[in-house]
């Protein structure tokens, strides 16, 4: 199965355009969150993106809620957006959660989530999954301009427990393009001119 990743679009209709062209070469799309900038804007690049046939898996960033990005969403007729939910493609499960995680140090304008809160988010993520994430695990792709690790023990806890085949994330623009493993799983945070991955899938 080969996957188109994105995330921080923030509003940018330049990279939405290239997204929708970069699809057509890949069997799904997953959008890891922050569309908009703090609550606004979200159809600048959901109305772009809708032009996209692929099926599509979306969470929310930090900056739109899930309703927010629910309602802007519904122009994209095959994306599904999910937040301590999943889905399946072609046989393939996704699981996805968004905002940001741990709580983030933006004030009350940020959709955020504490580690307790993303692990019951995340609790029932079946194994081997594909896991959709605005936010990286800890120690991972979450390294900010000052190299501090920005990530989430929570998510980093699930990948270890559930080895999803690969993990979508964003939310730390400095290590956006990077990819690693954590054992057998795939890392990637995506950044807004997208990531093609192929997984081997059962």
């Amino acid at each position: 199965m080969k996957l188109l990743l994105f995330s921080d679009l923030h509003r940018d209709v330049d990279a939405a355009r290239e997204l929708v062209k970069a699809a057509r070469q890949v069997d799904v799309v997953i959008g890891a969150g922050d569309f908009a900038n703090r609550h606004q804007g979200l159809h600048d690049t959901l109305d772009i993106l809708a032009d996209i046939k692929k099926p599509a898996v979306l969470v929310p960033g930090n900056g739109e809620t899930v309703e927010e990005l629910r309602e802007a969403a519904s122009v994209w007729k095959s994306a599904r957006v999910l937040h301590g939910s999943g889905c399946e493609i072609s046989g393939q499960a996704f699981w996805g959660v968004g905002g940001g995680i741990p709580v983030t140090p933006f004030g009350d304008w940020s959709y955020d989530f504490s580690e307790e809160q993303a692990e019951m988010l995340l609790s029932e993520c079946p194994d081997e999954a594909v896991l959709v994430v605005h936010s990286p695990p800890i120690d991972t792709v979450d390294h900010d301009s000052s190299g501090r690790i920005r990530g989430s023990q929570s998510i980093r806890d699930a990948v270890l427990a559930k080895r999803p085949h690969l993990v979508a994330c964003g939310h730390i623009h400095s290590d956006w393009g990077k990819r690693i493993n954590l054992n057998q799983t795939i890392i990637i945070n995506a950044g807004p001119h997208g990531q093609i991955v192929e997984i081997k899938t059962a």
